[in-house]
């Protein structure tokens, strides 16, 4: 079979770039072409809020030539990307549809959690290092332009990522409207820094010993792939094996080094521009900072960039290629997390969450809703209880306002305000008709999941947890592995528990009503006649 050629491309805050590849199930993921541009439209963003008319024009243009090439590789498939710069802007609608209309190309503004999940999709296309890696305690920092992520993983699941406010644009752009003397940029950047993984420390970190960090992002693939390599003599005493791996301490020297350099330094070591120098010292004085709290022993640098990401998310959509490790596990898992740090009773968690799934597969008959839909009700009943630990009388209305306020890796906004709207209507009263979208009732009237008008598919989600939660009404578990089927216009939940059901019952009974309305079907709870 032949390989596809697919095109990935990147609007960055400070470059655009366009990989094409040749993706087949025989050979995987083979780069075959790589065009970058510096093109600064953060510079826009970070500084006026929006994209002026000339950048606009600059980006058309580059996105006309990155089209002719990809029409000379007859690429099969493509998908671009832009990130912060542009998807912050205040004009970006504006400027997404002129790109559409004068290129032809439609580009789409994936949030945060949404790219770094690409990029470490990228990290896993790598072969079977990556899980290797995360056999132990992992870190994993993304250092970008706009913002940095930093994961953690533990015994190969990930138990926290966050989005930090240090991207190397934004402090270069800071480091310049501040009018800092040259000599004392470095310190200022590391106290930045210091203050913003000083609380990251206290509340992630705790007594988890990092073994290795995965470092990536373009600044660090620019200082190892081309610094290094360029220039071996200004770090002779610094060794890097073929496939990026380093000792912290070697790493650490790396950076340090670099962090510190004046921009006539690197121009002269590392043969770069002024414009680029200004962000590769606080991207190695990130780094030297990240290692030195993590404690770190050894570093890997894999080299990949968000195009990769989206070249193995491609490939692994349309199973051209299949990765080893399981990435809607990592989004499951940062929403438990997430619940135990809201003292959730993880117990009651487990149960609801399993029943939901339960619920949601034996009607899905009658709702039709999709594989990403059955995931995102599963995040709700994880994170349904976490509002309690604000108060317990207002224990939904309070767990909307935190899902809402928390980032969850791999989720779009619509997804995470569906999710958030879910657990919001989980126990009030209320008809199909009662439904209030405050967040995005305006930007997303028109959009739909699964096909399906947004109120919709909340009602539908909301029914089922609703249902879920009743059925563990005491906080017991009777119902585990009970058995749900749909017979006879009822959904009946079966259970071998030989002990008093009375207030699941009663429970389930009350929701009757509105899981009836959404989908003509009336919730029954049964217990088997026990065997003599």
């Amino acid at each position: 079979m032949a390989g596809k050629m697919f095109a990935a491309i990147d609007v960055g805050s400070f470059d655009s770039e366009l990989v094409i590849y040749e993706i087949s199930r025989k050979n995987g993921i083979r780069e075959v072409d790589h065009v970058r541009f510096q093109l600064p439209v953060g510079r826009d963003t970070y500084n006026t809020g929006t994209i002026s008319q000339d950048m606009l024009r600059e980006i058309c243009e580059l996105l006309d030539k990155f089209r002719g090439i990809m029409d000379s590789y007859r690429v099969d498939d493509y998908r671009a990307y832009a990130c912060s710069a542009l998807r912050e802007a205040r004009n970006c609608s504006i400027v997404l549809d002129q790109i559409r209309v004068r290129t032809g190309l439609r580009v789409r503004t994936a949030n945060n959690s949404e790219l770094r999940l690409l990029s470490l999709k990228g990290v896993a296309s790598r072969g079977d290092t990556f899980d290797k890696i995360l056999a132990e305690d992992t870190a994993v920092l993304d250092v970008g332009f706009g913002s940095s992520q930093l994961s953690l993983y533990r015994e190969g699941r990930l138990i926290s990522t966050e989005n930090l406010s240090l991207g190397v644009l934004r402090i270069s752009e800071m480091m310049m409207r501040w009018n800092i003397r040259t000599a004392d940029i470095p310190e200022t950047i590391c106290e930045m820094i210091s203050n913003e993984l000083g609380t990251y420390s206290k509340i992630h970190l705790g007594q988890v010993r990092i073994r290795t960090l995965i470092a990536t992002g373009e600044s660090i693939n620019y200082i190892i792939f081309r610094g290094m390599h360029e220039n071996p003599d200004a770090f002779r005493r610094i060794t890097v094996s073929r496939d990026g791996r380093f000792t912290a301490s070697e790493f650490t020297e790396l950076c340090g080094k670099i962090g510190h350099m004046t921009a006539e330094q690197m121009d002269e070591i590392l043969d770069i521009s002024s414009t680029y120098a200004a962000v590769l010292a606080p991207s190695a004085l990130i780094f030297e900072k990240v290692i030195a709290m993590t404690g770190a022993e050894k570093v890997w640098t894999p080299g990949i960039n968000l195009c990769d990401g989206v070249a193995a998310d491609w490939a692994n959509e349309k199973k051209l290629v299949l990765m080893n490790h399981d990435f809607e596990e990592d989004i499951l898992s940062t929403a438990r997390n997430m619940a135990m740090r809201y003292c959730s009773n993880m117990d009651h968690v487990l149960q609801v969450e399993q029943m939901a799934a339960a619920i949601f597969d034996a009607s899905k008959a009658y709702h039709g809703l999709d594989r990403r839909t059955r995931l995102l009700i599963r995040i709700a009943a994880i994170l349904h209880d976490c509002g309690k630990f604000v108060s317990i009388s207002r224990s939904s209305e309070n767990s909307y306002r935190l899902i809402m306020s928390t980032e969850l890796i791999g989720l779009s906004h619509l997804e995470r305000e569906l999710v958030a709207n879910v657990v919001r209507y989980n126990t009030q009263p209320y008809t199909y008709d009662d439904i209030q979208l405050e967040s995005f009732v305006n930007r997303w009237a028109a959009k739909s999941i699964s096909g399906m008008d947004i109120r919709i598919t909340i009602a539908r989600l909301a029914a089922i947890l609703r249902v879920a939660n009743s059925a563990d009404r005491s906080h017991c578990q009777k119902l585990r592995n009970a058995h749900v089927s749909v017979r006879g216009g009822k959904l009946i939940i079966t259970t071998d528990y030989p002990g008093n059901l009375m207030l699941e019952k009663i429970s389930v009974g009350q929701k009757a009503e509105f899981f009836g309305e959404i989908y003509g079907l009336t919730p029954v709870l049964r217990q088997r006649a026990a065997r003599r």
